[in-house]
């Protein structure tokens, strides 16, 4: 018996049966893909604009800067730690942290000093590609300063207006001074929207009176290290007396919203399979009650069990492979578009989720699992769910079938 030309007629015997359940089949297989690319590209965008802009991977500070941020609480030898994390294959940058209030004409506004080397820097912290106007800091203009978006709305900031500061020096004296303004940057997150000042290390020092040590050392983990065993490895190298931490423990909230999408994305496919499930087990239930006599006749022209169970499964293999060959002719083009283009959202405004900057361009993440793993799945389910009906018809037998009505 020619197994796949039988399956193959079989298939278009019944003609609006088998499109209906290649249509339904190729179009949950297209979601999916489609809804696959979009969550992978919308949670791998959220972990890149906390990790590549604001957090790094992880965090050096004082050991109690976190619990009561203070402008004395520092690691004193950080230029020592940021050369000893290089030798192990880290990228690393000092940061030093203040706060005071910026004035401009009549207006003030409560802001927080982010003191940067800007070489190093650029190794760990991509925030200077949000600039959306004018200069990042850099050495060659020690003294111009790059302000969040919002504060300069605020104070009326533009490009070359120099903002005072007020704040109180480490030795205690009045900390005061102008600053021209270098940048005004686009949307990164909350605090650095409404009072972000960044400046160099060496304004800062001079402005705050602190020669030596930094707040705050942020690195980058080598690409062969995971998160866990990068921090593990900084926490020897920084020892007891600093507190080192990764951005998943700095921001546990948002690395648990991001963990539940995760979770989310799989019901939802387990939803999607479901119903894939459903609409094949039906259709070959179908297929099979309307052909008892034919397969009673095979059965008593010595047709075994095996070659009826092989019938049932190719013609469900041909079904399969036709919808798994239209929804990725189907998606290709789609996720070109979105890899590529993605969908402009910026008419919503500035979204920021759990205090961090969305980027209003929604694309899409596509590799090869991205094919692969809903059309294993797939597979897998269809195999599941034709199982009864091609045991049913596997072992019927000749005389019950050639008397069904």
């Amino acid at each position: 018996m020619d197994t796949f030309k039988l399956a193959w007629r079989n298939l278009w015997r019944a003609k609006r049966r088998t499109l209906v359940t290649v249509g339904a089949t190729a179009f949950a297989l297209f979601m999916t893909i489609i809804y696959s690319g979009l969550i992978t590209g919308y949670l791998e965008d959220m972990e890149a604009t906390v990790v590549d802009l604001e957090v790094g991977d992880l965090q050096i500070h004082g050991d109690s800067y976190l619990k009561r941020p203070s402008l004395y609480e520092r690691v004193e030898d950080s230029d020592a730690l940021v050369k000893a994390l290089e030798a192990e294959g880290f990228e690393a940058a000092p940061r030093l942290l203040g706060a005071g209030l910026a004035a401009l004409h009549d207006s003030s506004a409560g802001v927080n000093f982010r003191a940067i080397e800007p070489e190093l820097d650029r190794g760990v912290s991509e925030v200077y590609t949000k600039v959306e106007k004018g200069k990042w800091v850099s050495d060659e203009d020690p003294r111009g300063v790059v302000i969040g978006k919002r504060l300069a709305h605020t104070l009326g900031a533009g490009l070359g207006d120099e903002i005072v500061v007020l704040s109180q020096g480490a030795d205690g004296s009045m900390a005061n001074d102008a600053y021209p303004v270098r940048g005004i940057l686009g949307a990164i997150s909350e605090p650095v929207d409404r009072g972000g000042i960044y400046m160099t290390a060496s304004a800062f020092r001079e402005l705050m009176v602190v020669p030596e040590g930094a707040h705050q050392i942020i690195a980058r983990r080598p690409a062969s290290m995971t998160l866990e065993a990068a921090s593990a490895r900084a926490r020897e190298i920084a020892g007891d007396q600093a507190d080192t931490r990764s951005w998943r423990e700095l921001m546990p909230t948002m690395a648990s919203m991001l963990d539940s999408a995760k979770a989310a994305m799989v019901l939802v496919f387990g939803v999607v399979y479901f119903a894939i499930a459903i609409v094949i087990l039906n259709a070959m239930l179908m297929a099979v009650f309307e052909r008892i006599r034919e397969f009673g006749v095979l059965k008593a022209l010595g047709v075994g069990p095996g070659g009826v169970l092989a019938l049932v499964y190719v013609e469900t293999l041909l079904q399969t492979l036709l919808a798994i060959g239209i929804a990725v002719l189907l998606s290709l083009p789609v996720n070109y578009y979105m890899v590529n283009t993605g969908l402009d959202l910026s008419a919503m405004g500035d979204v920021s989720v759990i205090g961090v900057s969305w980027n209003p361009v929604w694309k899409s993440a596509v590799d090869l699992s991205t094919y692969t793993t809903p059309i294993t799945t797939l597979s897998v389910i269809v195999l599941l769910a034709v199982l009864y009906p091609a045991l049913k018809a596997a072992f019927i037998k000749p005389v019950t079938a050639m008397r069904y009505r």
